[in-house]
């Protein structure tokens, strides 16, 4: 086969990376900056973590995560006394509406 064409070789390969480098480029580009934010995976995880493993040393992490607990056991609480309370009212009404077609 004669002809330099994209099958004949090695050589192929060198002539379509930069057609793909493009490709990569613009669609990075046309990507919005609102969708670029998200969860981080899981290598952004570790920076995270490690981050915070500098910031705050191993003596204060275990009562770092000590106040969080605490913060979620509050609000899991707070969270039963509203529900608990809009549970009575709904109950109480209840009751009055029984009452008063009785």
């Amino acid at each position: 086969m004669a002809g330099g064409g994209c099958f004949s070789g090695f050589n192929c390969y060198f002539r379509i990376l930069p057609v793909f480098k493009k490709l990569i480029l613009m669609s990075i580009l046309s990507i919005q900056p609102e969708l670029l934010i998200s969860m981080p995976s899981g290598g952004e995880w570790g920076i995270i973590l490690l981050v915070v493993i500098v910031l705050f040393g191993g003596k204060k992490i275990p009562e770092l995560a000590r106040g969080i607990g605490k913060g979620i056991r509050e609000f899991n609480d707070a969270k039963e006394g509203v529900k608990n309370e809009i549970e009575s009212g709904m109950k109480e009404r209840e009751k009055a509406s029984n009452a008063n077609n009785a």
